[in-house]
């Protein structure tokens, strides 16, 4: 099932309007970096045309999440990441509050395309990633 699918499905959090509770690790699990490196891995990716499936921005803890294929990313401990599958769950915005002041959806596919696990490790060793790593740090 598509991210975009589980959005449309997914249960409305009863006190914030718009935003949805997604069960991550069935067919798709989520990567989570800052927005600092999150933005500049994702750069990274359209510039080098790799397949970038959803990715969204969550404002108020300036944080970004990357969907890719479940079970990819389970050995990176060297990245400044943090790797979330089964038994976790996630409170994203539905379609309807795409760009809202959650932050909202940077890429959202009609398909079932996910970000392409390998690429999205490339990119967080990128040079220029590492570079703001060590300025963050």
């Amino acid at each position: 099932m598509s991210v975009r699918e589980a959005l449309r499905s997914a249960p409305m959090v009863n006190d914030a309007p718009g935003l949805r509770l997604l069960r991550v690790g069935e067919g798709w699990d989520l990567v989570r970096t800052t927005a600092e490196i999150g933005l500049l891995a994702l750069a990274h990716l359209r510039v080098t045309g790799a397949a970038i499936g959803p990715v969204l921005y969550d404002g108020p803890n300036e944080r970004l999440y990357y969907a890719i294929r479940t079970g990819t990313a389970e050995s990176w401990n060297d990245l400044p990441v943090r790797h979330l599958s089964s038994n976790s769950w996630l409170v994203a915005p539905g379609l309807e509050l795409i760009d809202d002041w959650f932050g909202g959806w940077f890429e959202l596919p009609d398909d079932d395309t996910l970000t392409d696990a390998g690429a999205l490790h490339a990119a967080l060793q990128h040079p220029y990633v590492a570079a703001a790593l060590k300025a963050v740090r």
